[in-house]
């Protein structure tokens, strides 16, 4: 859909499909060019649509900020949810779901990038703080999902606090992704992972009957 122009009607359609078609254009927006260029604007062109439409379908620019972190969030997590089955071995359900966190991220990097810009961005801009902190509680909270989605299915127990791992494998991810960011160095970042799922599995021991 192309820029509207001033006159020209917009093709009518539920609010749910309009906010749906912002979030994803502000998601291109902020890969392209990043997040501190996506502006109102910015976004509504890439959409297609008018400010009106983008002010219908949000309260204000940190709430579409929030709602991309959760949408991009939500992508990545149900693809790793779905890795998760009755019975299996831990350390494959484990290995599995950083290979696949993995895979994600490599083959798009430019969607991923906006978390990292987006932090930044929130954090010193006056006015959007809370933007990073609920972004970090929505990464926290999908992690903590995993983790007890995992001990349920290999029917084993965490021995450290769930909320801890999760930290711990979240801030893992978070700067072995960063680094790769920078010197693309995919054997070793693999190796890393590796070692991050022997590490975490040392805190893992068979529920009791």
């Amino acid at each position: 859909m192309g820029p509207v122009r001033r006159g020209e009607r917009v093709p009518r359609m539920a609010a749910s499909d309009r906010r749906a078609q912002l979030l994803e254009a502000a998601i291109r927006v902020m890969a392209r060019d990043g997040v501190a260029k996506a502006t109102t604007r910015a976004v509504v062109t890439e959409a297609g649509m008018t400010l009106g439409a983008f002010h219908y379908c949000f309260e204000s620019r940190a709430q579409l900020l929030e709602l991309v972190t959760e949408t991009l969030t939500e992508r990545y997590v149900a693809e790793v949810r779905g890795l998760f089955a009755p019975h299996k071995d831990i350390r494959d359900s484990v290995l599995d779901s950083l290979h696949a966190f993995w895979k994600g991220f490599e083959a798009n990097p430019g969607e991923h990038q906006i978390s990292y810009e987006l932090t930044q961005y929130a954090l010193r801009t006056p006015g959007f703080e809370n933007v990073a902190r609920k972004q970090y509680e929505i990464f926290l909270r999908a992690f903590v999902g995993l983790l007890e989605l995992a001990a349920d299915n290999a029917v084993i127990e965490w021995t450290q606090p769930v909320p801890v791992l999760a930290r711990y494998v979240h801030s893992m991810i978070d700067g072995l992704n960063m680094t790769w960011l920078v010197d693309r160095n995919t054997a070793d970042h693999r190796a890393a992972l590796e070692l991050l799922a022997d590490h975490l599995l040392l805190h893992a021991r068979p529920r009791a009957a």
